[in-house]
């Protein structure tokens, strides 16, 4: 406030002090003004600083918390970061194993193709071994027919000839049960068709039947394709085991020789130009077909066998045939092959 003025009773000499009085304190009045002023103004910004300091610090305090906020996102963030990059280095490291892999896959493609490859060349050739091995047994197998047929043939021919001889017998001495065939294939004839007991000439009934044979012989020995597989016809003699050995193997071999002379002096030398086939033996009891106990097993004992030997140069020679197929190289590899581990 401004204070009024006041006059004191000074005399005209003491007016220019008292002049200076009321400037001076208009001029303290004025000073403490604007130092009221001030400090308003000083009070009023402080309020508005303060204020504006709350305002500001809400402000920090909110941006803290953002900030705090923002860091915590930039963690789970740099955690996920993290885990993509190991996830990542997971995954390059894998994608690594992976391809060293298929590098190795490739390698052992590129060695099984190699191996196919091989494989294939080792079947084409194979193809090929078995291509001729296939010939080659066919062609064995053709020589084996023809082989079977001949040897057939011959069999039968042999049996066709022996039945011939036997239904001829049969015929000139009336009683079946006098001749037969063995197992062999031998003509076998009772020795009491040509001998009388212990005794070694023919009797004259023997000789009608051996007649017979002179024709069936000449007969089937005057075909070359038959002579060509006969080696000899064998004429032998047996006994039963009555008496001395030594007298047995005498006697039998008498009676095959009596036999044998007829057949190639009879009826006219008929078979004396196939003499070179026939030939007499005597075996006296060594050779028994029935047992010496019994009297019917000693008559069986006591007989006559024809037999016809094959020659083994034509069965060789039908061997030959076949044998003389060309092996293939594989066949014979393999043949040579088996036979080098052969003890």
């Amino acid at each position: 406030m401004r204070r009024a003025a006041s006059y004191s009773p000074r005399t005209e000499d003491s007016g220019g002090e008292q002049g200076f009085w009321p400037s001076y304190a208009d001029m303290m009045s004025a000073v403490a003004l604007i130092l009221f002023f001030l400090m308003l103004l000083s009070y009023i910004q402080s309020m508005i600083t303060g204020r504006d300091l709350e305002n500001t610090e809400a402000v920090l305090s909110d941006t803290r918390m953002q900030v705090a906020a923002a860091l915590e996102e930039f963690r789970k963030a740099q955690d996920k970061a993290w885990a993509a990059q190991a996830q990542y280095q997971s995954a390059q490291n894998e994608l690594t194993g992976l391809n060293a892999e298929l590098l190795q896959k490739q390698d052992e493609i590129d060695a099984y193709t190699i191996q196919l490859s091989r494989q294939a060349a080792e079947l084409q050739e194979q193809e090929k071994q078995i291509d001729a091995q296939k010939a080659y047994l066919e062609a064995a197998d053709n020589e084996i027919i023809a082989l079977r047929s001949q040897m057939t043939t011959v069999a039968a021919l042999r049996l066709s000839i022996v039945k011939q001889v036997q239904d001829r017998l049969i015929e000139v001495m009336g009683d079946p049960e006098k001749i037969s065939i063995a197992d062999n294939g031998n003509i076998v004839l009772s020795d009491g068709v040509f001998f009388e007991v212990g005794r070694a000439d023919l009797k004259p009934e023997g000789t009608a039947v051996l007649d017979e044979l002179i024709d069936a012989f000449a007969a089937f020995l005057s075909d070359s394709d038959i002579t060509r597989y006969v080696d000899s016809i064998v004429i032998s003699g047996h006994t039963d085991s009555t008496g001395r050995d030594y007298d047995n193997r005498e006697l039998s071999t008498a009676r095959a020789n009596s036999v044998l002379n007829y057949l190639l002096n009879g009826k006219g030398e008929k078979l004396s130009p196939y003499a070179r086939f026939f030939c007499a033996a005597g075996y006296g009891e060594t050779r028994p077909i029935a047992t010496n106990d019994t009297e019917e097993g000693r008559a069986q004992n006591r007989r006559i066998e024809i037999s016809m030997i094959l020659r083994d140069e034509s069965v060789l020679e039908i061997v030959e045939q076949y044998l003389a197929i060309p092996v293939p190289d594989s066949v014979a590899a393999a043949e040579s092959a088996a036979g080098t581990v052969q003890p």
